[in-house]
């Protein structure tokens, strides 16, 4: 049996300083590899323990990295063991195949929208006019696909992100706030949408996915199996699904713990799979 994992990057593999969660002792802390550098500077870690695991699980499944990120800020990231063939960006809007964009899917993409769902530009007119500048930092739009506010966390009104999403809902457009950043999204723009197009391609037999936030839902719903973290937005809604993992754990640890899920998983499916073509291969001898 052949595997395909398509787990999301931020907050489920890989974390950026602020969202470790290190709460224990300095000295009983994990060792952390650095796998992307922005401007110079250290950005994204996981620990060196899953920065192994992961590097056996690329070498034991079809791994797909499934970001909500830009191909550009994907780029970045240095993930342990041999690059994988396939990645999925812009929540699904690029594919990328040996690292290069694939522009029929990303053409198949933009048709879909042109047809589903309010333009981007009327969303971001609306993002314009109603952040307020005490707590937006940035505005800005990914691939020509979404948009994202960059706000002060601690400055956004708690009732400005329920608002923003009545107001998409009926326009086609989904509202997820993940750390300092609101997306907005629209609704036909999914992981899960990339990653079959994936799994048609290989033929594999089984899907893996991990997420924490509530763009990684479909993506979770759509896999065999699935995991999310302690933490995130999913966590915060208690989020859960008949073959959904619930890692309890928070922070980097549970990206250990994750990445230690998916590969046991697919460790197994894929001894299978050489147990039974090697009985098939004695029986053909035979």
């Amino acid at each position: 049996m052949s595997v395909l994992v398509a787990s999301d990057l931020d907050r489920t593999l890989i974390y950026s300083a602020a969202a470790l969660g290190l709460d224990m002792p300095d000295a009983e802390a994990p060792r952390l590899l650095c796998v992307e550098v922005y401007q110079g500077r250290p950005l994204s870690y996981l620990t060196e323990t899953a920065a192994g695991l992961l590097a056996e699980l690329v070498r034991t499944s079809v791994f797909v990295p499934t970001t909500t990120r830009t191909v550009e800020q994907y780029r970045r990231i240095r993930l342990p063991g041999p690059a994988s063939r396939f990645a999925i960006c812009a929540n699904g809007g690029q594919l990328l195949v040996d690292g290069e964009p694939d522009p029929g899917w990303h053409a198949r993409v933009r048709a879909t929208l042109a047809d589903a769902c309010a333009p981007l530009e009327e969303v971001r007119a609306h993002l314009r006019a109603t952040a307020d500048p005490a707590w937006l930092l940035k505005e800005r739009s990914a691939e020509e696909l979404f948009a994202y506010l960059v706000v002060r966390r601690e400055l956004l009104p708690e009732s400005y992100v329920k608002e923003l999403s009545q107001w998409a809902e009926p326009r086609g457009w989904t509202v997820s706030l993940q750390g300092r950043k609101i997306y907005a999204v629209p609704e036909p723009l999914t992981k899960s949408a990339a990653v079959a197009e994936v799994k048609s391609r290989t033929g594999v037999d089984e899907v893996l996915a991990a997420g924490d936030s509530l763009l990684d839902a479909d993506l979770l719903l759509a896999a065999d199996r699935a995991w999310r973290p302690g933490h995130g937005e999913l966590a915060a809604a208690g989020w859960t699904a008949p073959h959904l993992t619930v890692v309890e754990e928070k922070g980097v640890a549970a990206g250990e713990i994750i990445v230690r899920a998916l590969g046991e998983r697919s460790s197994v499916s894929w001894a299978r799979a050489r147990s039974q073509a090697i009985r098939a291969l004695s029986r053909g001898r035979g």
